[in-house]
């Protein structure tokens, strides 16, 4: 068995000494007096030394604090139930809006066009205004405050009021189904509810009252709803509760000033979700500090994000993607946000944003590259992509092939961060680094102050060999806890059953190591609960999309393990180009791009054509809901999914039959 995987091609991109020298983190090694170590040297001192790493964080990143610390990590073997900076107290929404001047802070756009803007200036002054009111409604340190928004700067302004009270902000999209939402603020029972009149998607407008209507109807713990007229000048709120207001007569016009309210740092900050589609979602809760330190190093060592940049990520507020990005009024740089669809009204809506916005770092997902390169959409042609120093790309692994699709038709200078983590610890894992080469299908480092490893089934660490991603040591940006789960029981479930004390975090990964590098860049193979497992050989479901990629004819495919004869079976479900009918011919070069270029093992089965594939709210595709469909089995939660109607395409299918 190998040890260690040697790759001897070469870097897509590497950084110049210039662009080295003028890094963030090249600046923060100087900090530090650690200008000497390379990537590899740093993350281990980082590991190594925890406590000294995050405290000279918090001291780079300039925290705002209302006290200062007693200590920085206590019972640090402990996981769960390490401590981070215990007596600290501070204000998350003090720290992102420390910049008080004309700068711009949001540039709102959507996909007819639309544009505003919004300076931190006039940032402070409306979340102040937001904030009194909110205050004078009753909302205390510790209630929470639920959005149901589209991505509009009011969903900001909203989030920012409510922290500062010390209170928890949760939101979803509009739109989530009516369970789906119910089932995620009816855990938490919020105070407060802030909702738009509606959204636009696709060109279509979309009145989002009636849902309104039943959520508030179902939430016995609000006493207040507050709706932002989006779509209309005036929405009628006629058939709303009594104590509904309009967000501009709600605002308290006299309020000038913020009162931050200092909390502990593990104080509850953000509720977020998981997917939910295997039941109820699991409210997690993460803390203030935790989740600010980490977004801090995120996006300002890993992103190299500074205060003339303009950051933009393809997200909605139901994604942990937009509390990420809205973490960056923190550095003074500009947010943008944009709501609707990327593809209305064509695949050039978000190149005509980059190229008017001179956005320098896009996020966005892998799906959505792997869209423009078979919709043949080449920016590097059709616009003026200067300004762009780095794309970043999560919500799944980036395939080889999207890396040379944006090297070839997007940009080749810049930094392509394919990053990995999720909602757990809203934050990442492994993430991009500005003084690293891209290496293709690779993220290209470890994060800082994250102690990852690959285990084997044995629970040994390994190199090259293809295992569980693991975190064994503690991280300030790890969940507070869970909603409703008083002695833990239902948090440690989710990610210390298979090992004690070490953060399994339930994805299919990789460590890899390159000739005259001393850094390991990271694969993910795809989620460990979607392995695939014919005649006992463990298969990620990345490995195969990778290839199904490249056919031409194919736009969207899902693979999952059917029991068949005593074994698993593996079966691909494919979405073809439109009027295209699966005939033997295609599922013949299917069959032969994956036997090409994998193994024996990785050729489906069967390949059988679907209309759609499910996807969660956030756009992930659903093998576990597949696979429990083909074998007439119950689907917990359909209502976590966007698209649940296309779980009947695998309903009953003669070919799973032979």
């Amino acid at each position: 068995m190998r040890n260690e995987t040697i790759m001897t091609d070469q870097p897509l991109w590497t950084p110049t000494l210039e662009q080295i020298a003028a890094s963030n983190l090249t600046r923060f090694q100087a900090f530090i007096g650690k200008s000497d170590l390379n990537y590899q040297s740093l993350w281990q001192w980082s590991v190594d030394k925890p406590a000294e790493f995050w405290d000279a964080l918090n001291s780079f990143s300039g925290v705002i604090c209302h006290s200062e610390h007693q200590d920085v990590l206590v019972d640090e073997g402990k996981m769960p139930g390490a401590r981070w900076f215990s007596g600290l107290q501070l204000n998350f929404a003090e720290n992102l809006l420390k910049r008080r001047d004309t700068k711009t802070a949001i540039v709102f756009r959507d996909e007819f066009g639309n544009r505003r803007e919004v300076s931190y200036q006039s940032l402070y002054s409306q979340v102040a205004q937001l904030a009194s009111s909110l205050r004078k409604s009753g909302v205390v340190q510790g209630d929470r405050v639920a959005g149901f928004m589209p991505n509009v700067p009011e969903a900001v302004i909203a989030m920012l009021a409510t922290t500062s009270l010390g209170a928890v902000w949760s939101s979803c999209s509009p739109d989530f189904g009516l369970q789906g939402v119910l089932d995620r603020f009816g855990q938490i029972e919020p105070k407060v509810l802030i909702t738009t009149d509606g959204y636009y998607y696709g060109g279509k407008t979309l009145s989002s009252l009636e849902k309104v209507k039943e959520i508030s109807g179902h939430l016995s713990s609000l006493s207040k709803l507050v709706v932002v007229n989006y779509i209309s000048e005036r929405s009628d709120v006629s058939s709303l509760p009594d104590f509904t207001q309009d967000w501009d007569a709600f605002l308290d016009r006299s309020a000038t000033d913020i009162r931050f309210q200092p909390v502990p740092f593990d104080h509850p900050l953000y509720v977020m979700y998981s997917s939910g589609t295997t039941g109820v979602p699991k409210c997690m809760v993460h803390g203030v500090g935790g989740t600010l330190l980490q977004h801090a190093k995120e996006l300002m060592l890993h992103s190299d994000l500074k205060p003339d940049d303009s950051i933009f990520y393809y997200t909605t507020c139901g994604w942990m993607m937009w509390n990420w990005l809205v973490s960056s009024l923190m550095t003074g740089a500009t947010v943008v946000l944009f709501d609707g669809s990327p593809f209305h009204p064509g695949p050039e809506v978000l190149w005509d944003m980059v190229e008017q916005e001179r956005i320098s770092i896009f996020g966005t997902s892998a799906k959505y590259i792997a869209a423009l390169e078979k919709a043949g959409v080449k920016p590097a042609k059709s616009h003026d992509v200067s300004s762009l120093k780095a794309m970043l790309s999560t919500g799944s692994p980036l395939a080889h092939e999207s890396f040379d699709y944006v090297y070839c038709d997007i940009k080749s200078d810049l930094c392509l961060s394919s990053i990995s983590g999720g909602t757990d610890i809203i934050s990442c894992f492994a993430l991009g680094c500005p003084t690293l080469p891209v290496w293709r299908g690779e993220l290209q480092c470890l994060g800082l102050g994250m102690n990852v490893a690959i285990y084997d089934e044995q629970g040994h660490a390994v190199s090259g060999i293809k295992g569980e991603l693991v975190c064994v040591s503690p991280f300030p940006s790890m969940p507070v806890r869970f909603w409703n789960d008083d002695d833990g029981s239902k948090f440690k479930k989710a990610y210390f059953e298979s090992w004690e004390n070490i953060w399994a975090h339930g994805d299919y990964g990789e460590l890899t190591h390159h000739p005259h590098q001393e850094h390991h860049g990271v694969i993910i193979h795809g989620r460990s609960d979607a392995v695939l497992n014919p005649g006992g050989v463990r298969i990620g479901t990345a490995e195969i999309y990778r290839q199904v990629e490249k056919v031409d004819a194919v736009v969207d495919s899902i693979a999952v393990g059917q029991q068949w004869q005593d074994d698993v079976r593996v079966v691909l479900f494919v979405v073809l180009r439109e009027n295209l009918i699966l005939n033997d011919d295609m599922v013949q070069e299917i069959k032969t791009v994956i036997r090409s270029n994998t193994t024996p093992r990785h050729v489906p089965a069967k390949v059988i054509q679907v209309a759609d594939i499910p996807r969660t709210i956030s756009g992930k595709i659903v093998e576990l809901a597949v696979r429990n469909v083909i074998h007439d089995e119950p689907v917990k939660n359909t209502d976590a999914l966007k698209n649940p109607e296309a779980l009947n395409c695998f309903k009953g299918l003669e070919a799973l039959r032979s």
